[in-house]
Order: C-alpha cells, then structure tokens, then sequence
C-alpha cells in the first residue's frame, strides 16, 4: 500500500459537536473498532477503511482492552496504523480505549479495581504505540467495588498523562450522578457518557442518563447505534446466511419477532418517503436528541462507512 498523506479536505464535510462543556469537539460520526479490526480480520482492510475514515473527518476512534477479537488486537491493529500511517496526525486524533470487562484471568483481569483499570491501561498503550489516551473509560459499573476506588484510578490516571479525559459507559443514573459530582470535586471532570442509544433502545432517554449528562455539561455517545445492523435494510426481507443473526453472534433469531419486523418496514417506509435509508434515519434520528454529541458506527468497509456519513448529510 502506498504512503498515506491525509486528504487535505477532511475537515471540509464532517461536522462537530461540542462535548458537554469542554474545549473538546467530536465528529458527529466517530468510528468504532469493536468488530473488523481484530487479528483474526484481514489487516489491510482494517487499514484501509481507518485512513478512509481519517480522510472523511473522523478524528474520534473508539476501542476497548479487550476489542477483537482475541482481545486486544483491535488495540494492536491501530498501533501498526499508527506507526505505518497516522502517527504524523496523531495530534488531529481523538483516541478512546476502556476497561471493565474480562480482559485477562484471574481476580485482577475484569470489572473495577483500581489494579485492574490502571495494568489495563498500560497493556492498551503499548498495544496502540501511544504514550497517552485522550479518553479513558470506565467500561461498566462495578457493583462490589466501591466507586470511589475506581473513580480515583481515573483521576490518578489523567494525573500521571496517560489520558487526558475520563469518560464513563454503561453506569446505572444514580452512580453516575455520583461519579460527576466526585471528578468535578478532584478537577477532573466527566467529559463524556457512552451508553446504547437507538430508535430499538431508548434506555437513556427513559432512564435519564441524557437529562442528567445535559444538565451536569457531560457529554454523550451512543454505541449501537444501528441495534447490530436490525436498523438497516439488511433484515426487512429474512436473515441472509452471512449475517450476525444467521450466525448467531450478537443477534439471536427470535429477536426479530413479526411485530418488530413490522415495525422495521414501517420506519424503513417512512425514511425512503424523506429519501433516506433506514441506516441514514436511524443515526440522523440519534442526532437529533437533545444532548447527544457523537454515534459510533461501525464499519466492515468503506462503502458502509460512506453510508453512514449520509446522515450528516
């Protein structure tokens, strides 16, 4: 593959939202690594559609300790990229990675102790090649670890460079009104929420998350955007044999019920009727939500990633 030399007109059709109340600004679409960047996916590809991205305006990149798979090489994936493409850009880049859930055995591989958020950490960064994160998060809620341990673990973590910002995903509301109000105490803030979202999962608009992360100026992220592929065109005629749900990964078969099939037609009818995919409405629909910053999306190529930034469209 050639040298890369970003696209001088990135910046020119993405737009960016503010981050709650910070300096930080998120492309409206951000790109996530949690499938099609393991070792087990054919690396050039993976490649190919990270400089795609780039190239587009998308400067957040989204992982996690254990994305893959086998855990980690998602990390290990962007780390060659960086090093064969994107370090000279490494400061027009947004960086995330998480821990919380099973990384490695034994006691200290999983959940919230500040062992395990702090070693994780660590692991990620030489995996990416990086010598900080701009975006460390808590992956999941601990509930036997008490909050304040693993809330300091965060703050000692920005305190000693290795991430700029904290970020918080899957925490039940009052554990997140608790997190906000112990980071704003220690001066490090709560810069974003990362919680599933979508027209299928509106938990965080019934639950409060997006009130409470509007009013306390954090900011918000979904993930899923898309329900693993249910909010697109892909199943409104049957399950194709290549798919998750044929395969049973992710998606299960009797998930997708005559009601909520239904229901798919119903809004994939209304969207072509605005001359729009299901896909495109179904992100522009998240968008639109008070509060929200950024969706994650993933991508298998750079065709389906250029879908998907015609919702900014």
């Amino acid at each position: 593959m050639e040298n890369y030399i970003a696209d001088e007109s990135r910046y020119h059709g993405m737009e960016y939202n503010r981050c709650g109340r910070s300096g930080v600004l998120l492309p409206k679409v951000s790109l996530g690594l949690w499938h099609n960047f393991g070792g087990v996916d054919d690396y050039q590809r993976s490649r190919t559609i990270l400089r795609y991205a780039f190239d587009k305006g998308i400067t957040h990149l989204d992982l996690a300790n254990n994305y893959g798979p086998p855990y980690g090489s998602a990390e290990e994936t962007l780390g060659r990229v960086m090093d064969e493409d994107l370090r000279p850009y490494r400061d027009e880049l947004f960086i995330s990675t998480k821990a919380g859930y099973d990384m490695w055995p034994g006691p200290y591989g999983n959940w919230g102790s500040r062992k395990y958020l702090m070693a994780s950490l660590d692991q990620s960064l030489k995996r990416m090649r990086l010598d900080y994160v701009d975006l460390f998060y808590s992956h999941r809620y601990d509930p036997n670890t008490p909050l304040e341990e693993t809330l300091q673990a965060l703050v000692d973590i920005v305190h000693q460079g290795k991430a700029l910002y904290i970020g918080i995903s899957n925490w039940p509301l009052e554990a997140t009104r608790f997190a906000i109000g112990y980071l704003k105490q220690r001066d490090v803030p709560l810069l974003i929420y990362q919680g599933k979202l979508n027209m299928l999962n509106r938990g965080p608009l019934d639950e409060g998350i997006l009130d409470l992360c509007q009013q306390e100026g954090v900011g918000f992220i979904s993930f899923s955007p898309l329900a693993q592929g249910l909010l697109t065109d892909r199943y409104l005629n049957g399950i194709p044999d290549d798919s998750r749900m044929a395969k049973g990964k992710f998606l299960r078969q009797e998930m997708l019920t005559d009601e909520l099939l239904a229901q798919l037609r119903q809004w994939n009818e209304e969207a072509q009727g605005q001359g729009r995919t299901l896909a495109e409405q179904a992100l522009r629909w998240i968008l639109e939500q008070q509060g929200v910053t950024s969706v994650l999306v993933g991508a298998s190529s750079t065709e389906q990633l250029d879908k998907n930034l015609k919702c900014i469209r």
